[in-house]
């Protein structure tokens, strides 16, 4: 069903916000990816082979080469002169110690940086600018530049600058590809990045001494690898980052001593060389684009970190939702066997069932049939309301000329007038209403009836069924209305907290009906606001599974899109119309509403984060952990739905539809309320919208 005009135009222009969400999303999870080297991951390369014989004179130079002519040439430090160097930071939680230690020993030291660690950390970094030490560009994510292609390793240096740009006001002339060494280390692969480094204007820090302090050979290893010879002058690689570097702290603070009893001093690279310093300041731009590129980084990390916990509590709370709804099903079942089956067998009381109808004339004839074989066996009445049908719903209606049933023509008004219209004419005190495109079982009214013969019960929600299931639509609405609505009902109602007796089948007590006003026009999803009136008054909902109504199920994704579009946004305004159960007396409000805004409005508007992070990861880094995580969750609904489905008597068999059910159709779900949020927001009053019906049941 149906009907009036749309109020207001539908919003468009928010898809563009929800794309540009999603690139933004794309965007950081790429930047923090490129910073934790995952985007364009890289190590060092294959040994290399033997160099050319041309580069015997530099492996046998100084540790500092000049490549920035066509003629390479080396230096070396001064005589007992040594240059302390510390790569890969800075780093929070060791470099200010290193830092202490230096300036407890009056010494200085060069430290090559790399851009992401500056960006994230530039109060460090200032820091050690302003106690005297220089920095050096060790690249932006410390990739192996004889293993990247040029503009990487170009992008790498310029992003570094500009990071230190951004902290310091500086630019440096030195550099230290990460995975070098000494001299004598030189392979011809890394020939053509150090010659890179060269075109680019740097001074290419090799070293004299490699400590391999990384190995953690312990201080006294690491001091005897850093203690120059014969009062030469060297450069000392150490590290401040990459792991525990508690090692490196204790044996430069040792360092420092020996080299003070043996007459050396510790300067920075450039001072230890006699050259000015590396230092250089930069450009007003490239100061800016410096801090814009240090807060973009601190910012997509921070996002990045959060949608980790986000999704992680999104995960736990879906499985223990999935967990508590299998539990308090199982317990459902047990205390609903024999459950209101004596009420009211003496003198059964009549029921009126009222079926509203908007252009139902394909299945109207088969919904009255249904209802008028009823086994119940105290009086009935069947009164189907045309709500100003332009096809022929009231001569399809009335054409069997069944007893009992009275078809009553109106002016289009909407589904809840029409209900009231019902509710008017109607003259028994137990009402059943049912959609004109559904069909009853021979016992479902007798079902319902039987619940609301303890006098505590206004309204009784019986089991949906979708009747057209063959196609891949249909079973996955099949899988749905079991696990996803059904399953839910059997909860709710041990919770006192139902949201809704669906319209295609539930049963109420008149007084309760009329106490409330009659059915409200004031939202879409009349029957979720009646239901939600119905609670806060007082009144207990249940859910008698045994009463069974076959339904026809939208079967394209736009009449699906049609009437979740019209269920979500119908179900929003209820929610906001009775927000105020939230601090009434009772569990409703806050079990209802709460579990509503949870895993039907925020959980949902995630989901497309979800997606976005699975496919990520999958495509830049190893695909197995997101492909396990979506197994599992699909294992875990899978057992589910097996329990769901044997509950309701169903084959187990169509679960295979289930991992399906993640692609399109789960996406088209979430959208629906991405939609429905946004119309909210924006203040669009909505329109009915109408599903076009196949009549499936015409022939039975």
């Amino acid at each position: 069903m149906r009907r009036r005009a749309v109020r207001g135009a539908e919003p468009s222009g928010h898809w563009l916000m929800l794309l540009a969400g999603v690139a933004l999303v794309g965007c950081a999870l790429t930047l923090d990816g490129f910073v934790k080297n995952v985007v364009g991951e890289t190590g060092p390369a294959p040994g290399g082979g033997d160099p050319a014989a041309w580069l015997e004179p530099l492996r046998q130079g100084g540790p500092v080469l000049n490549l920035t002519r066509d003629r390479p040439s080396s230096a070396r430090p001064r005589p007992r002169t040594v240059a302390l160097t510390f790569d890969d930071g800075p780093d929070p939680a060791w470099t200010p110690r290193l830092l202490d230690v230096l300036k407890e020993h009056d010494a200085k030291a060069t430290f090559f940086a790399v851009g992401s660690k500056i960006a994230a950390d530039p109060e460090l970094t200032r820091r050690i600018v302003a106690e005297g030490h220089e920095l050096g560009n060790h690249t932006y994510t410390h990739p192996d530049l004889a293993a990247v292609p040029a503009w990487r390793a170009e992008l790498e240096l310029n992003l570094t600058q500009k990071a230190l740009a951004g902290a310091t006001g500086l630019h440096t002339t030195l550099a230290r590809p990460p995975y070098s060494s000494t001299p004598a280390t030189i392979t011809g692969e890394q020939w053509d990045s150090l010659r890179m480094l060269g075109r680019e204007g740097y001074l290419v820090a090799l070293a004299d001494l490699d400590t391999k302090d990384w190995r953690r050979p312990g201080a006294d290893g690491i001091v005897r690898a850093a203690l120059p010879s014969g009062g030469r002058g060297a450069v000392v690689m150490m590290h401040d980052s990459g792991g525990d570097r508690a090692q490196t702290v204790e044996a430069v603070d040792r360092l420092l001593d020996r080299l003070d009893r043996a007459g050396y001093r510790a300067e920075t690279l450039t001072s230890a060389l006699g050259m000015p310093s590396a230092h250089r300041p930069a450009g007003q731009s490239e100061r800016i684009a410096g801090a814009a590129l240090g807060l973009a980084q601190r910012g997509a990390n921070a996002f990045t970190a959060a949608l980790w916990w986000v999704l992680l509590a999104t995960g736990v709370l879906t499985l223990a939702r999935l967990l508590l709804l299998v539990v308090l099903a199982r317990v459902h079942a047990r205390r609903s066997r024999g459950v209101g089956r004596d009420g009211w067998q003496d003198r059964p009381p009549g029921v009126s069932v009222i079926v509203p109808a908007y252009n139902e004339e394909a299945g109207i004839a088969a919904t009255v049939r249904s209802l008028v074989s009823t086994a119940y066996p105290g009086p009935v009445e069947v009164l189907v309301v045309d709500d100003g049908s332009t096809d022929r719903t009231a001569e399809a209606a009335a054409a069997p000329r069944l007893p009992g049933v009275r078809v009553i023509r109106q002016a289009n008004g909407g589904k809840a007038a029409a209900l009231n219209t019902g509710i008017r004419h109607a003259r028994h005190e137990i009402l059943v209403m049912v959609d004109g495109d559904t069909v009853f079982e021979p016992g479902t009214i007798g079902h319902l009836v039987r619940r609301l013969a303890d006098p505590r019960v206004g309204a009784v929600s019986g089991n949906t069924k979708v009747g057209n299931r063959r196609g891949l639509i249909g079973r996955w609405q099949h899988i749905e209305y079991v696990i996803g609505f059904n399953l839910d009902r059997r909860a709710f109602e041990l919770l006192d907290c139902m949201p809704t007796v669906p319209g295609a089948v539930g049963a109420f007590r008149r007084a309760a009906l009329v106490a409330l006003g009659g059915v409200s026009t004031d939202t879409l999803a009349e029957d979720t606001d009646l239901t939600m009136a119905l609670c806060r008054a007082g009144w207990r909902v249940v859910y008698e599974e045994r009463a069974l109504a076959w339904t026809e199920a939208p079967a394209s994704l736009g009449q699906l899109w049609r009437q979740r579009y019209r269920w979500c946004y119908g179900t929003m305004q209820a929610m906001w119309k009775h927000r105020r159960a939230v601090v009434e007396p009772g569990p409703f409000g806050r079990r209802c509403l709460g579990y509503l805004a949870l895993f039907q409005v925020l959980l949902p508007l995630l989901a497309p984060v979800v997606d976005l992070m699975a496919v990520y990861h999958s495509v830049v880094g190893d695909p197995l952990p997101a492909v396990a995580v979506w197994a599992g969750f699909v294992l875990v609904q899978a057992a589910a739905g097996w329990y769901a489905l044997r509950l309701d008597g169903e084959r187990v068999a169509a679960l295979w539809v289930l991992p399906l059910q993640q692609f399109v159709y789960r996406q088209l779900m979430y959208l629906v309320v991405f939609q429905s949020v946004a119309t909210a927001l924006l203040g669009v009053r909505l329109g009915w919208h109408t599903v076009r019906r196949q009549g499936i049941f015409a022939a039975r």
